[in-house]
């Protein structure tokens, strides 16, 4: 199969969709597919413009434009677009949209037009952009008509449809991971017990306002000043622009002894890490569907994680960990969590040796799955 996968963020940028369009895609290549990837992202030397480089198998067309702060669009990008989709001619064009997604969308119209089967899927919430889109009436009723919708998860599937309206299938594609690279072996050994120290918590993101570390350094602070001293213990890792005010946080709050600041930790330490915490915590308000989460309930750790985000396709609520409802809720979860060890040890027992079921070969299959409902909606549409 000739597959193109249309995504404004790529390699070497480092996020959600740029893992998952990049593994995807690697894989993909691997079984057997042709792959081209269509990006505004510049490679590593700055190649732009149409420049055609690979990586793990696959062909990466860099489409975008040198502007200020490296913004993944380019003037021209519809000429560009047009012009790859037409030397490829791909069998299936699967673009994958964020919140804000210029790139994306014109790849969607541009593919649409073209007559080529076309699959869209949604990474993120659209929490606040619903009315917005609503008014765009006649590009959301042609991507309705002709292309196999889906989401990351229930919770990011439901925005979608407020937007496409009733009677529009909009499907769940979730995330996949490599089960293997997360899973405890036995060359693992049992978890790590912490009754006669802190609870070790962890938390994994991208230090940035809507990952929200600010507003979890005060929930875990909170929690602190309820338990007796030394009961807790947060690591946080990550980094991005609002280190400095994390920093400043955990100074105000007193909590320099209470939370660790790793920085970026590549997969073998953050996986290290893991091996030493009981639970993690996700306190993301728009989190589609929690890759990071993912990987430490793969893991074995407890989660405790917002309720109404992608984290409930693989949390269920007092099995896998806790779904809470604001802030105050994550400071209760950490504190019943540090004052129960039988709670504890029972959600990471489960979890430890229940495997989700996220991994590459599910994903693959859900994919192929929405190739062939954009095939079908194709041959509707020109039937």
């Amino acid at each position: 199969m000739r597959i193109v996968h249309v995504s404004d963020c790529f390699s070497p940028r480092v996020g959600g969709i740029e893992s998952q369009v990049g593994d995807l895609s690697a894989l993909q290549a691997a079984r057997g597919d042709e792959v081209h990837v269509l990006t505004a992202t510049l490679g590593e030397a700055g190649e732009r413009g149409g420049v055609v480089d690979t990586e793990r198998g696959v062909h990466v067309h860099r489409l975008g434009a040198r502007l200020p702060f490296d913004l993944p669009v380019n003037p021209v990008q519809a000429r560009l677009l047009r012009e790859a989709l037409r030397a490829v001619r791909p069998d299936v064009v699967h673009v994958h949209a964020g919140v804000v997604s210029p790139f994306a969308a014109d790849g969607a119209r541009i593919a649409l037009a073209e007559g080529l089967a076309t699959a869209v899927t949604w990474h993120c919430m659209l929490d606040g952009m619903v009315p917005l889109l609503r008014l765009a009436r006649g590009p959301v009723t042609r991507l309705a008509r002709g292309a196999a919708l889906s989401a990351v998860s229930g919770a990011a599937a439901e925005r979608v449809r407020q937007v496409v309206g009733p009677g529009v299938p909009v499907d769940v594609v979730p995330n996949g991971i490599d089960l293997s690279a997360w899973v405890p072996g036995p060359a693992d050994g049992p978890a790590v017990p912490d009754d006669d120290g802190p609870l070790r918590l962890v938390a994994t993101m991208r230090l940035a306002p809507r990952k929200r570390a600010v507003p979890l350094v005060h929930a875990v602070a909170d929690a602190a000043l309820r338990l007796p001293p030394g009961s807790v213990h947060l690591t946080l890792v990550g980094d991005g622009p609002a280190r400095a005010r994390v920093e400043a946080v955990v100074r105000e709050r007193g909590a320099e002894g209470l939370v660790e600041l790793r920085g970026r930790l590549p997969r073998e330490d953050l996986r290290a890490v893991y091996r030493r915490c009981s639970v993690y915590l996700a306190p993301a308000e728009l989190e589609a569907f929690g890759i990071a989460a993912l990987e430490a309930r793969a893991a074995g750790l407890a989660v405790v994680a917002r309720a109404g985000t992608g984290v409930a396709e693989f949390v269920a609520d007092g099995t896998d960990g806790f779904l809470v409802d604001d802030d105050a809720g994550m400071t209760e979860a950490v504190i019943r969590l540090a004052a129960d060890p039988v709670l504890r040890r029972r959600l990471v027992a489960h979890n430890r040796a229940v495997v989700p079921d996220f991994g590459w070969d599910r994903l693959l299959a859900e994919v192929d799955a929405a190739y062939g409902s954009a095939r079908d909606r194709r041959a509707a549409a020109q039937g």
